[in-house]
């Protein structure tokens, strides 16, 4: 097997497509081509995690967080940065990123996160803007349903929880073709006057180049006419953070103390106890200091991220109860949810979990 075949999957898993403009990820050392000898799966593709893939002999390390996240110049091992990119340089290592490309699943980050507290009826959080397109496009009726049907294969016309998604019209469609068409009715230069139906599905951005490739082999027309609109609508499946309930509302001490538990935190930097229940929780894996307005609106009742600063507590605003539960820890299941994706996708191949843990933040 290729790493490129590998990366493939892990592409179904999280689109890199999803990811935010900020972002670095995708494979970011490597060549794809190289047959692939294991998989080691981690948070944060350090020094140490690479000896242990030298050891483990797997040659692609699969990462959450980017190692390489912003341009560098030089490459001289003058930082932990450099020094594990020349590791895994010298000793043939691939190493791929999935870091908001799978914050932004709808079974991610903070999907992962709300399921280990136990929460239900989750929805995102943040929901993804500017990622819905729609197509238009005209065809006569016997071929309607051939354009329609490959365009859904094609990942066309998803809303939320629905699946082949469309809206068709009857209308009247004209045209003349000069010396060099050749049409599907009529002959050239004939002005021609049939029904046509009109087709519209919406689809995510990065699916456009297939969508209409697969368009133009399935239409009937020799020239097919089309539009592609931009939408203003927020993308319900795709985004940053989450909220979900508890089925049983729980005192702010029991909640902290089911936290702190389910995803092994050592030490949780809180606002002030309101005196008044938790039963609809917002999270946002990592830093998500940004993200406190948005469970104000969503009408949290708690709020879990990490990275908060001293003043960033005050925006609680003694409305939601505010919690740092710390970066790594927020973010903690992920690499596992991973591991197990892969191996139900690749059978009988070398997927292995990390034993190093790079948390750099220790407590007393």
């Amino acid at each position: 097997m290729k790493i490129k075949e590998i990366l493939s999957v892990l592409e179904e898993m999280a689109p890199l497509a999803y990811a935010e403009d900020f972002d670095n990820v995708g494979l970011l050392v490597g060549d794809q081509n190289k047959e692939a000898t294991g998989v080691l799966v981690c948070h944060d593709a350090l020094e140490n995690v690479i000896d242990e893939a030298i050891t483990k002999k797997c040659n692609l390390i699969v990462c959450f967080h980017p190692i390489l996240f912003s341009g560098i110049k030089k490459i001289t091992g003058k930082n932990y940065v450099e020094r594990s990119l020349i590791k895994a340089i010298k000793n043939d290592i691939a190493i791929y990123a999935v870091h908001t490309a799978l914050d932004n699943h709808r079974d991610g980050v903070n999907k992962i996160f709300c399921d280990s507290l136990g929460l239900v009826n989750t929805s995102i959080l943040i929901p993804k803007q500017n990622f819905i397109r729609k197509l238009v496009t005209y065809t006569i009726p016997e071929n309607a349903e051939k354009v329609r049907n490959a365009l859904f294969d094609a990942g066309a016309g998803n809303i939320g929880n629905y699946e082949d998604c469309s809206f068709n019209s009857k209308g009247i469609g004209t045209y003349m073709g000069n010396e060099n068409s050749d049409p599907q009715l009529g002959e050239r230069f004939e002005f021609v006057e049939t029904t046509e139906i009109k087709i519209e599905v919406t689809f995510e951005k990065h699916l456009e180049s297939n969508i209409l490739k697969t368009l133009f082999s399935h239409h009937a027309y020799e020239e097919v006419a089309y539009e592609i609109y931009e939408l203003q609508n927020t993308h319900q499946n795709i985004g940053l953070g989450m909220i979900g309930e508890f089925k049983t509302p729980m005192e702010e001490k029991d909640f902290l103390l089911l936290v702190k538990e389910k995803m092994q935190s050592d030490g949780i930097r809180h606002s002030a106890f309101l005196g008044k229940p938790i039963k609809k929780v917002a999270v946002l894996g990592g830093s998500g200091s940004y993200a406190i307005k948005n469970a104000l609106l969503a009408g949290a009742d708690a709020f879990l991220t990490a990275d908060l600063k001293y003043h960033q507590f005050y925006e609680a605003e003694n409305m939601l109860l505010l919690a740092d539960i710390g970066h790594f820890e927020s973010e903690r299941h992920t690499k596992n949810y991973i591991v197990d994706y892969l191996r139900k996708k690749i059978l009988n191949f070398a997927i292995i979990l990390s034993e190093e843990n790079t948390n750099p933040v220790k407590y007393l």
